[in-house]
């Protein structure tokens, strides 16, 4: 099966930390909303150190980066929680970000713009995703889980199916984004929507979507969930396989061992899980 040791090494290594994290992200959702608050505010601020020591040379106004991602995770799942008597807290917290942008008037940075530019994406496409899965955590946390469980049987579908008919198939499957992602295929992307259609069609007869269900439209909101999951993740699977492909490197970090960094374990539901609160939010108010 292992050509030699450190194949089989490797294997285990991908094996248990990957049952590590799973074990943590559903115990976490599941036991307590506050705990998951915790975890994915650390979680932001490892990604924002990863993203910023992949971009350019670590600078003073680094950590501050940092530091806001942790404060629009923790403030906006405690002001959704317990409501008005947190605004003032939560607007507080952003005088740090109009700080830091302000704070360029004084450095004597050659392109202000691209610092400008590394702190928005920083902000606005991974510290405020985490904060809005903690939104959907206090809406229904199975809602929440669902996503989790969702992307992943959605990769697993993927590449299984993907695999299979690079194998099978005269010349091997079409290619997606051969430029971007030279494994990933039209046909992989099928069979995972497939995959993850019937997973989600599973998550509702236990009553995972419960929150959201309309008498005699179960299974259509269900499928509906589980496309905006599959497509969203898939999506933002294949961004930061960009954003890594011109930087150069293989990983984003040395996160989970076997596995990467936090951006390579999260690219997906990054995307993902925004735009599933956005279809919760809908279906709620309609």
């Amino acid at each position: 099966m292992w050509q030699n040791y450190e194949d089989m090494s490797e294997f285990w290594k991908r094996t248990l930390s990957g049952a590590v994290y799973v074990a943590v992200i559903v115990f976490s959702i599941v036991y307590s909303k506050a705990v998951f608050c915790g975890i994915s505010a650390a979680l932001a601020f490892s990604a924002v150190r990863e993203y910023n020591s992949l971009t350019h040379p670590r600078c003073a106004m680094d950590f501050l980066s940092e530091l806001s991602a942790v404060l629009c995770v923790i403030p906006c799942t405690v002001g959704f929680a317990y409501g008005m008597q947190w605004k003032s807290w939560f607007l507080l917290t952003l005088l740090l970000p109009i700080g830091i942008l302000i704070a360029e008037l004084w450095n004597k940075n050659e392109n202000p713009i691209q610092q400008w530019g590394h702190f928005l994406i920083g902000q606005m496409m991974i510290a405020l995703p985490f904060a809005l899965m903690n939104v959907l955590c206090h809406i229904d946390p199975y809602l929440l889980l669902a996503v989790f469980v969702l992307i992943w049987v959605n990769d697993s579908g993927a590449y299984c199916v993907g695999v299979l008919t690079a194998k099978k198939m005269p010349g091997g499957n079409h290619k997606m984004f051969p430029r971007v992602s030279p494994k990933k295929s039209w046909e992989g992307l099928f069979g995972g929507v497939a995959f993850t259609i019937g997973a989600a069609f599973i998550l509702n007869r236990y009553g995972w979507f419960d929150a959201i269900t309309k008498e005699g439209y179960e299974l259509l909101i269900a499928g509906a969930f589980a496309l905006i999951v599959s497509g969203f993740g898939t999506l933002g699977d294949l961004m930061e396989s960009l954003f890594k492909r011109s930087l150069g490197v293989k990983d984003s970090g040395k996160f989970l061992p076997g596995h990467g960094g936090v951006l390579d374990r999260f690219d997906s539901i990054l995307l993902a899980a925004p735009m599933a609160l956005l279809f919760v939010v809908m279906m709620i108010l309609c």
